[in-house]
């Protein structure tokens, strides 16, 4: 059975190492968490030069790669082979070839530490992944859905000892999306300038990462909720004055999320905050503003105003209105949604 990240780096952090890694999916930050540890852990400094190979799938092929493996360690009871970008590894795809390494994989060389990293996910249906699954250590990893985001980052600070606020928190999940690599990075630089027993809070967030906390996507939805008029509107100058920094797709898939959810806010009887945080799958600090917006926002409302965001995403991409503003279409949008 396919490996978690985290069972998996337990098991490292033990010293506990197996003969074969495949790494895989679409989300780049834990197989390269996985693969760094390896190459800074599974040997001792002194044995790295004669005995770990860090390669490209591009410049190897399965014999060249199994002619690696096959070797004996030098002065040192185990070797690394690391292999990144497997992806692009010559006769993955070759029965001829492909055989050879499902023979390995069946009885793999206790005395190396075999690493395929893939920037992609691996088909499954294959023997030898197959085959890699049952004898190795398989470990898919896959993009975290944008709701997600939220929790990972509040899991992430949790292992740093880092309290952050809800605002922050909202902050970066909607200004960096679900790049999990540079949350992290953000995250580590806004630690590495914390003070002792310090939190992240909004204001830090801006001064780290760049984000305005007072003119934001996030900012905009709450104003939106609320039906605030004027502040929907002053943080939608805002962003004409900064389009760069405020192009509008982001708000258009934020705005389209949050109210898709308000539509199954509204079919959902048990209103209470605890019960709309797990129907949604959202943070409960977020549940009140479903329920504030279900007030707001009648069903046919909430219904004409993803029409209105469909339409808004069409006039942003050119169809059929020729060439329109970023800012005329926010405020024509917004117009509609508060009127």
């Amino acid at each position: 059975m396919p490996q978690t990240f985290e069972t998996v780096w337990k098991e490292l952090k033990k010293n506990q190492y197996a003969p074969l890694y495949l790494l895989a999916g679409d989300e780049p930050y834990y197989t390269d968490q996985l693969a760094s540890y390896l190459e800074e852990n599974a040997l001792p400094a002194s044995a790295r030069d004669f005995n770990q190979f860090v390669l490209y799938g591009k410049d190897i092929n399965v014999g060249t790669l199994l002619s690696y493996a096959k070797r004996f360690p030098m002065l040192s009871d185990r070797q690394l082979i690391l292999v990144k970008e497997a992806q692009d590894m010559q006769g993955l795809d070759a029965k001829d070839t492909v055989r050879f390494l499902e023979d390995y994989i069946v009885n793999p060389l206790s005395s190396t530490i075999l690493v395929l990293c893939f920037k992609s996910n691996v088909d499954e249906r294959k023997a030898w992944v197959k085959a890699w699954d049952k004898k190795g250590v398989y470990v898919p990893s896959k993009k975290l859905y944008d709701n997600k985001i939220p929790d990972w980052i509040a899991s992430y600070c949790h292992e740093k000892g880092v309290k952050i606020s809800p605002k922050a928190l909202q902050m970066l999940s909607e200004f960096i999306g679900n790049d999990l690599k540079r949350i992290a990075n953000e995250l580590d630089k806004i630690i590495l300038n914390l003070r002792a027993d310090e939190s992240i809070q909004a204001e830090t967030v801006e001064r780290f990462v760049g984000v305005s906390r007072e003119f934001n996507n996030f900012e905009l939805q709450k104003a939106l909720l609320n039906r605030d008029v004027a502040r929907s509107n002053l943080i939608a100058y805002h962003f004409s004055r900064n389009p760069k920094d405020n192009p509008i797709q982001p708000t258009l898939i934020i705005l389209f999320n949050f109210f898709s959810k308000l539509l199954l806010t509204h079919a959902t009887a048990d209103k209470s905050e605890r019960n709309l945080a797990s129907t949604l799958g959202v943070n409960p600090f977020f549940a009140k503003d479903y329920v504030t917006a279900s007030r707001n926002f009648s069903l046919d409302k909430t219904v004409s105003v993803i029409k209105y965001l469909r339409q808004a995403d069409a006039q942003s991409k050119g169809v059929e209105v020729g060439v329109i503003s970023e800012e005329i279409i926010l405020k024509d949008l917004i117009f509609k949604i508060l009127h």
